[in-house]
Formats: structure tokens, C-alpha cells, sequence
């Protein structure tokens, strides 16, 4: 499984998440917050009126004790790759659904422990695809009693956040990604390839994989698409980056290059054959 570690010391973090992961300027703390997650995201699938367990594993990586709280929240993906979350409830959410076996934790230093929550899908649900994030947030002392008595809310300060989505299909619901181009564009201020995929599914998609590219020069390299999900109805352009070597990424070749290979994802695959001008 995926782990997700978090480190933060001697700061204030009040939008810090695995998919965003954005750090503010900060005030000091009196503890750092070091908490470790696993698994990093959950892919589950569910019948109507059945009920899906599972467990998020915490950990303390920290030599001081943690009061730490617990919670789910919306939240939305852009086609241009921004998170939003969101604490009320969105239409068609699912987190009604959800049941957390606790809304606060305490480990001590280095302790590790099993934290449950279940999802019970109605039995009238249609087709669909449940999405919420699970949230462990480090609470500042002066808080905790309110969090304990009414729950944690966005806006309150706290040393740290992580969270983990969870994505659960109910009935079904799967992913259906056509490519539309493998093109130059403009992308995050700079032009550079990327693959334009649209989801006419229920679910979300993933592209894995990567392409073979070779420059003018005969110089080669490997290049694989942006891995972030896309939602039903979206359509994304995800840009392409040579694949690391031995967790060093190489320079991008220069333009022009010509590009071949498979893409996959969850139930099929694409034939890429492309020039990148």
C-alpha cells in the first residue's frame, strides 16, 4: 500500500492535502505534526443496499504525543486539475453514507493504530459513483474539547491535514475514456505535449502507460501522461513528462519529436502514434 507522510514543523498548515499539498505562510507550534496514512486512496465498488468496511492505517512518525481528529469532506476536480473541498454537503453527496468508527484519535510517539469507517449504500441507489475524502487533521490544543463536543470545521487552525480519497462505484459505474488529440498546448503558462482524453463514463479514469519519443537528433526517451483522475463528463488535457531514471528526471527533449506507444486504462488502451511540433 501507498504511504503518505506528512512533516511539518514549527507551522501553521490550513490547506495541506495528499492531492493538493499547498503550504501557507505559518506561525510556530509547539509540536510538530508527522502523522503517516495508508493506504494513499481508495478504489472500491459496492452494490445498492450492500455495505463496504475498510481500514486507514495512522501512525504517529512524530516523538511527541498527537490529539488528532477525524472527518470526511466533498470535494471537486476542475478539468484544469484544481481541488476544491468542501465541508457542507454537495448535491448528490454520498457522505451520508459514511460511517467513522471515531472523530478523534490520540497516539503517543511512534504509535501506529487502525482506524475503520464503513460505507452503507442505500438500497435504492442508482448508478453511480460515491466520492468523499476521509480527513486527519492535528487539532491545537486550545480546540480539541471543541472538536470533540461538535465536530472539526474548515476554517479552525490546525498544525496539519491529510486526506485520503475515497472513490467507491455502486452498480457498476466504470470509466469510459475516448482520446481526442496527443497535441502542443498551452498548459500551467508554457506549451507542451499532452494528451486530450474525455470521460464518457459514471466513474473516473486514470491513463497509465507510457510512449516511446524520439527527437530529430536520434536522441530517445520515454515520456508518460499526468496520472490525476479524470471525472465523468471531463474533458482533460494531461501533459506528458519523461519518465524519471533512478528518481532523477531528465530534461524534456526539444521539439520537434515523434511519439508511439500504449496508453492504458482501467478497461482498455490507446494506440498513440504522434509528432509534437
Amino acid at each position: 500500500m501507498n504511504k503518505v507522510i506528512q512533516r511539518l514543523k514549527g507551522c501553521v498548515t490550513r490547506v495541506c492535502f495528499v492531492m493538493a499539498a499547498a503550504l501557507v505562510p505559518c506561525a510556530v507550534l509547539a509540536a510538530p505534526f508527522e502523522v503517516g496514512v495508508a493506504p494513499s486512496r481508495y478504489e472500491l465498488s459496492a452494490a445498492a443496499g450492500s455495505r463496504v468496511g475498510q481500514v486507514l492505517d495512522v501512525q504517529n512518525m512524530g516523538s511527541s504525543a498527537v490529539e488528532l481528529s477525524v472527518r470526511t469532506l466533498d470535494w471537486t476536480y476542475s478539468p484544469e486539475g484544481q481541488i476544491g473541498y468542501h465541508d457542507e454537503l454537495l448535491p448528490g453527496s454520498c457522505r451520508p453514507w459514511v460511517t467513522l468508527e471515531r472523530r478523534s484519535l490520540k497516539l503517543g510517539p511512534q504509535e501506529r493504530r487502525a482506524m475503520r469507517f464503513q460505507v452503507e449504500v442505500p438500497s435504492g441507489a442508482e448508478r453511480q459513483e460515491c466520492r468523499f475524502m476521509v480527513v486527519i487533521e492535528g487539532v491545537e490544543p486550545a480546540y480539541q474539547a471543541l472538536v470533540r463536543e461538535r465536530g472539526m470545521a474548515l476554517q479552525l487552525p490546525v498544525s496539519g491535514r491529510i486526506a485520503v480519497a475515497v472513490y467507491v462505484a455502486v452498480g457498476g459505474a466504470a470509466p469510459k475514456l475516448v482520446l481526442q488529440d496527443a497535441v502542443v498546448r498551452e498548459h500551467q503558462g508554457r506549451r507542451q505535449p499532452v494528451i486530450v482524453v474525455r470521460n464518457e463514463g459514471d466513474a473516473h479514469g486514470r491513463l497509465s502507460g507510457a510512449l516511446d519519443v524520439r527527437a530529430t537528433d536520434g536522441r530517445q526517451q520515454e515520456w508518460t501522461p499526468e496520472s490525476t483522475p479524470i471525472m465523468p463528463g471531463q474533458t482533460r488535457q494531461l501533459p506528458l513528462s519523461p519518465r524519471a531514471d533512478e528518481g532523477v528526471m531528465p530534461e524534456t527533449l526539444s521539439l520537434p519529436v515523434k511519439a508511439s506507444g500504449l496508453l492504458d486504462w482501467e478497461d482498455g488502451s490507446f494506440r498513440v502514434e504522434a509528432e509534437f511540433r
